[in-house]
């Protein structure tokens, strides 16, 4: 059976079970406050070049996207999402719990643009609505595309303007960083962001991410927020542990580039043998469009999600690599693919 069911389906990459070994019986403060901790947010500031940024450890994406939006949202404020965002079909309504809309813009390709966002803040002028406040966006976002530093300037700076934040969810940011067409560097994130957060439960880690806070208006008592939420974890070294070794020798960015090389060698694949796809996805996402008819054979040798119906005959489904896909299982996935289609 090839699996291409999700990124997160093994455990952990080796370094990290290694470092998590290594340091099992040294002695630590909890709640994040242990050396371990300290070094990995140290080694995070330095390479995204922002000394003065807050970075917090939390377990999980949703976690993390709550805990960030519900404390830095007024009551009477709002976030704006794409349609496709994970915080509006993936959370469970998790930030609506808590009071807070989340207005939806529809996009084609999953990203949001100044244009897009113009008629969502000319409809909510008065105290008669909820007032934006937080842009949110992923990068890279549901349909596997990336955003380019001259869009995440433009829409920066269109965000600066209007008195909005702009927080990236970065559960896949390793895999738009190392995707093919990708211009942005980590150090540019800082300039382009009020927030952000490197993702490790999709990236090596066996749970984690690491949210950084760049402006400085959304960084009071944030511990107060994480620990209200749950986020606040008595054993926090072992997320400080997870990420010193990820961050080292760039072991994050490198492990994400393999999952995106193994995704490029499957798109290019299936290409070959004819399959169409649903978008041009440079990342370890792909969304392939099969025959309704070969759907029930692919799944004897796959694991995949349905994604959507394209027509009445044809269905998207999602293949994904992770850190871990072996390109034997590509190859070995092809193969079975091109004989399915005889």
């Amino acid at each position: 059976m090839y699996y291409f069911l999700n990124d997160y389906s093994e455990g952990a990459h080796p370094q990290v079970l290694k470092a998590l070994t290594e340091t099992n019986f040294k002695q630590t403060p909890g709640y994040g406050l242990d050396e371990f901790s300290k070094a990995a947010a140290n080694l995070i500031k330095q390479r995204v070049a922002c000394p003065t940024a807050q970075v917090h450890f939390l377990t999980g994406g949703t976690q993390t996207n709550l805990t960030a939006l519900s404390s830095w949202l007024k009551p009477y404020q709002a976030v704006i999402a794409p349609e496709t965002g994970h915080i509006n079909v993936h959370e469970t309504g998790a930030i609506e719990a808590t009071g807070h809309k989340i207005l939806t813009v529809a996009t084609a390709d999953g990203k949001l643009t100044p244009e897009l966002i113009q008629p969502v803040l000319d409809q909510h002028k008065d105290e008669h609505m909820v007032q934006p406040k937080i842009v949110f966006i992923s990068n890279s976002t549901e349909l596997g595309t990336v955003y380019r530093l001259d869009e995440l300037t433009a829409l920066y700076g269109f965000c600066r303007r209007n008195n909005l934040y702009l927080y990236l969810d970065g559960a896949r940011l390793g895999a738009a960083l190392t995707s093919r067409n990708n211009d942005l560097q980590p150090e540019d994130l800082p300039r382009v962001t009020d927030a952000f957060y490197l993702g490790g439960t999709k990236n090596g880690a066996l749970f984690g991410e690491a949210l950084v806070i760049v402006n400085p208006l959304l960084t009071e008592d944030f511990r107060y927020s994480i620990k209200q939420r749950g986020g606040l974890l008595a054993k926090g070294r072992l997320l400080g542990v997870q990420y010193l070794a990820l961050m080292q020798d760039d072991l994050y960015l490198r492990i994400a580039l393999h999952a995106n090389t193994m995704a490029c060698k499957l798109q290019d694949g299936l290409k070959e043998l004819g399959i169409k796809f649903l978008i041009d996805s440079p990342s370890n996402q792909i969304f392939p469009i099969f025959p309704d008819e070969h759907l029930k054979e692919l799944s004897k040798f796959a694991q995949f999600e349905i994604w959507a119906k394209e027509d009445m005959n044809h269905t998207v489904v999602r293949l994904v690599t992770s850190w871990a896909t072996k390109e034997e299982d590509v190859l070995g996935f092809l193969q079975k693919v091109k004989a399915s289609l005889k």
